[in-house]
Order: C-alpha cells, then structure tokens, then sequence
C-alpha cells in the first residue's frame, strides 16, 4: 500500500509540473507553499515601491558569464577586422537575449515555480550557445541557432502567460507576441538552411526583434519599466562584463613569466577597469527608462538602454585587449591590431559613457553635461596613443590608465555631485 502510494504522489507531482495550474497542484494534493503557482503580474506600477534584483536573475546571469568569456576568447585568437566584427556580432545576439528576458522580468516577474522553470531552460540554451561558440569540435552555427531560437521561443511562452493573466498590457503583449513570434520562427528556419543563408537569416531575426520594441514605444509608454529594478539589472550585467577584465589579468600573467613589467602591467589593467567601473556607477541615473505617456516622441529612455549594449560590448573588449597587453608586456612594440583593440575599445566605452549622460542628464546647465564632454575630450588623448606605433604594450595599457584617471579627476572636480540612481545633488 505505502508503495502504491509513494507511486501515485509522483504522478500527482508530474502532474502538477506539468500542467502548473492552482487547480491541478490542488486536485493532486500537494501544497502551494511547497510548489508556488503565481500567474504573472504587472509589477512596474507606483505601488511597488523599490525593487531589486531576485536571487533567480542573479542565478540566470552565470550563463551569460560563460558565454562572455567563450566569446573574448574567440576575440583573442582572432585579432583582426573579421574577427572584431564577428566578436561584436555575437555580443550584441547575446545581450539582446539577457536584455529581452530582462525586460520580460521588470514587467511581470513572480518568481514561481514556472518562471524558473523557463528560466532554467533558457539557461540551458545560453549554455548551448556558449558551447557552439567553441573553437573546439563542438563549435557549429547550427547548433548556435537551435540555442538560440529554443530561448526565443521560451520567451514566447513567458509572454503567453502575461498575455493571459495580465489584462491591462494585453495590447503590448500581443505586439510583442506577434514581432517576437516572427523572429522565433526565422531563427528556427536559420538551423535548416545551408550556411551560407544562415548569417542573413540571422540579421533578419534581430532586426524584426529590435523592430518589435519601437512599434510598440506608445504601448510601452503606458506600462513604464521599473525605475529601481531595471538600472541596477543592467549595471549587473556591466559588472560582469568588467570581471572579465579582472580574469583577463589572470589569464595575461598566465602567458607571462613572473617579473617586474607583467606584474606591473596587470596592476594598471586592473587599474583601468576600476577606472571604468568608477566613471560608470559615480554618474549612472536610471530614472530615464521610465517613459511618459503623456510625451509623443522621446529618444531619452531608448538611447539610455541601447547604448549599454555598446558599453558591454566595449568593456568585455577592452578585458581583451588588457589580457593582450599583460601577456605581451617587455616584448617589444605592441602590434597594432592588438594595439587598437585596446585603444578602440575604451573609446568606444568613452563615446558609450557620453551618449549614456547625454540621454539620463536632460539640463543643459548641469554637471552631466560637463561629464559628456569630459568623455569626449579623453577619446583624441586615446587616438593619440593609439598612434604611437612604437609603443610597448605596458606604455600602452599605462597611457590608457592615465587618460582614465585624468577623466575620474575631471568628474571629481565637477562643481555638482551625482548621487546615482536618483540624480540627487550631494551635500
């Protein structure tokens, strides 16, 4: 009998997982305590108060660690225009795939028991991904494909349930059910069709995803992001694009053998990503991703989000770039592909921190403005050295730093703090 039983709690259990309804986790006897079905909800409304990041979303943003890391390694045994196009392509595939769950989390994120489940299988598709990016045999853009359009389609199933239960953003959802559902389906078709399509089929897809939001800007508007929960996401996923330069470090003196100029080549590399991550968080104001409905035509809020992709993708170069330098470092002249990867990377950061400023600081009298043109001043001192060809990588890395901390002295000097997040003077 007790085995019977044993038997048939495992069924009611499937079937709870299954089909997770209140209903049918009830009708099998098992408790909603243990097994928590909560439909999605809109949770970006005043009352909500102030929000952070789950314990779940922290969890989900390991898969992307890795898949970062697979793709500075593709970028460092392939220092060349083909090979930076092809680093920034797969960038920017996978931060529109963190960003989208992102947005999807920031609107309607319960936490149950569904939620983490396709959360957990959208990390299993980022790791397929990240596997397929390999230079080893398991690296295939079939493979990449199937990754991707299974985490698509997941988000799909994750907008479902909004569509379902969340009656007031049904207009949204079904704008995004439709532009998203589309893109599903063209990434799906990308692992039938031989190679050579494939890339095309690819750039469609992203396109028609990237679309999808800005037809629906006026929508959006009406159901605004969450002005605590979505900056602090995306200054995560910045802190973790800046830990690969710190691994980047590791990884250099690795190459290196144990001396005076590695050692003090990897301080500076260190130096500059804490540089960066200084010139980030002191000046980050998240307030502008809430639209105003009320306001027709606004490029603040889109500016502000999309340019974190260039940001990203900047940073998690210049790691690249800073790994390059330490493991080179005392061995004459620095190449210069490898040279520029440095160089244009943190310009490319620098143009990001200005545009960022530019969108989040709307008072032409304010020190934000100072701060724009702090970050562009810094991008001609770059070039210069970026010029230099005869340069040795510590040079390199060490005039790259002195550029960063002449723009922490600027900030400092400014004649107005920001208090980060909410903009608020200092005292």
């Amino acid at each position: 009998m007790q085995t019977g039983s044993s038997v048939a709690d495992v069924f009611r259990i499937t079937a709870c997982l299954l089909f997770p309804t209140r209903q049918a986790c009830q009708a099998g006897g098992i408790a909603m305590s243990v097994i928590r079905i909560a439909p999605p909800q809109l949770r970006t409304k005043e009352s909500e108060g102030h929000r952070t990041a789950t314990w779940l979303e922290l969890f989900y943003d390991l898969a992307f660690v890795v898949a970062v890391a697979v793709i500075a390694a593709r970028l460092i045994a392939d220092v060349t225009w083909p090979g930076v196009v092809s680093y920034f392509g797969y960038f920017a595939l996978l931060w529109w795939l963190w960003a989208s769950h992102t947005y999807y989390a920031d609107r309607y994120d319960t936490d149950d028991l569904v939620y983490r489940l396709l959360a957990a299988g959208q990390m299993v598709a980022v790791v397929v991904i990240a596997a397929s990016l390999s230079p080893e045999a398991a690296g295939s853009t079939r493979a990449f494909a199937y990754g991707y359009a299974i985490s698509r389609w997941l988000l799909v199933v994750m907008y479902v349930r909004a569509f379902r239960h969340v009656e007031e953003t049904r207009d949204l959802v079904k704008g995004y059910l439709t532009g998203f559902g589309v893109a599903a389906v063209v990434w799906t078709a990308s692992a039938v069709v031989p190679d050579n399509l494939r890339i095309a089929l690819w750039v469609a897809a992203l396109l028609i995803d990237l679309a999808t939001p800005w037809v629906m800007r006026q929508e959006q508007a009406r159901v605004p992001l969450d002005v605590s929960h979505l900056p602090e996401r995306f200054g995560l996923f910045t802190i973790l694009v800046l830990g690969e330069s710190i691994s980047a470090v590791v990884m250099g003196l690795g190459h290196a053998v144990w001396a005076l100029i590695p050692t003090t080549t990897a301080a500076v590399g260190i130096g500059v990503a804490t540089a960066m991550w200084w010139l980030y968080f002191d000046n980050a104001r998240g307030s502008v991703v809430r639209r105003d409905a009320s306001v027709r035509r606004t490029w603040r809020p889109t500016v502000w989000i999309y340019t974190h992709l260039l940001l990203a993708g900047g940073l998690a170069a210049s790691g690249v770039g800073i790994e390059i330098a330490v493991a080179r470092s005392g061995q004459g002249p620095m190449p210069s592909p490898e040279r520029w990867l440095l160089v244009g990377s943190v310009i490319f950061v620098f143009l990001a921190l200005a545009l960022i400023q530019m969108a989040a600081i709307p008072d032409p009298a304010s020190s934000g403005r100072q701060i724009v043109l702090a970050r562009i001043l810094g991008v001609p001192f770059l070039l210069i050295i970026g010029l230099l060809s005869d340069l040795e990588a510590q040079w390199v890395a060490g005039g790259v730093l002195g550029v960063c901390v002449a723009e922490l002295i600027a900030d400092m000097s400014s004649s107005e703090g920001i208090d980060g997040e909410t903009g608020i003077p200092d005292d």
